[in-house]
């Protein structure tokens, strides 16, 4: 954690007063994270309003369940994990992937001069990718920010591996096009 009120000397503490449903200790570990799990939110929601909706939510989670969180890894991590939930939850309600195909192959590539890539700031990456179509922003954020592996998303999503793939695939020649586009 990289700061805790006066009240909270560590993040242990901070966390022990929240199991024990300490209205101080939740407002400060919101105030905490909620611009980074906002910022999360937005990445797969797109839609500010929406995203702050799923905030919300993640926040219900979290407070739910922080006497879960057994310090095994960062409690971060733990967090992103809530959120990323959340959003998945929110963004399978309105059904992002239903129209998507299983395709093996993609009918074309493009290509972006590498030098363009040195020229686009992570903040101006952050917003086109959060204009990109739900599925494919999805897909996107699933696989290439979070880590996440074309059969988790299939399971995640209710999709096929192979759809997975192709909205990768499409995603990536979306953002490729755009960049190219741009710069």
């Amino acid at each position: 954690m990289n700061a805790t009120s006066r009240e909270y000397s560590t993040e242990i503490e901070l966390l022990e007063a929240c199991v024990n449903q300490d209205q101080r200790a939740q407002r400060t570990l919101y105030e905490l994270y909620s611009p980074r799990m906002l910022t999360l939110c937005i990445r797969y929601i797109g839609e500010r309003e929406r995203a702050r909706d799923v905030l919300h939510d993640g926040f219900i989670t979290v407070f739910e369940k922080i006497g879960s969180y057994n310090a095994s890894g960062s409690f971060e991590g733990w967090l992103r994990r809530i959120f990323v939930n959340t959003a998945l939850m929110s963004l399978r309600k309105g059904d992002v992937l239903k129209y998507s195909e299983d395709l093996t192959m993609v009918e074309r590539e493009v290509t972006v001069d590498s030098s363009v890539l040195g020229n686009i700031s992570s903040k101006e990456l952050l917003k086109l990718i959060a204009t990109m179509p739900a599925g494919f922003r999805t897909v996107f954020n699933m696989y290439a920010i979070e880590g996440f592996s074309h059969q988790e998303i299939a399971k995640e999503m209710n999709i096929s591996e192979g759809s997975s793939r192709s909205q990768l695939s499409r995603a990536r020649i979306w953002l490729q096009e755009r960049i190219g586009e741009r710069y």
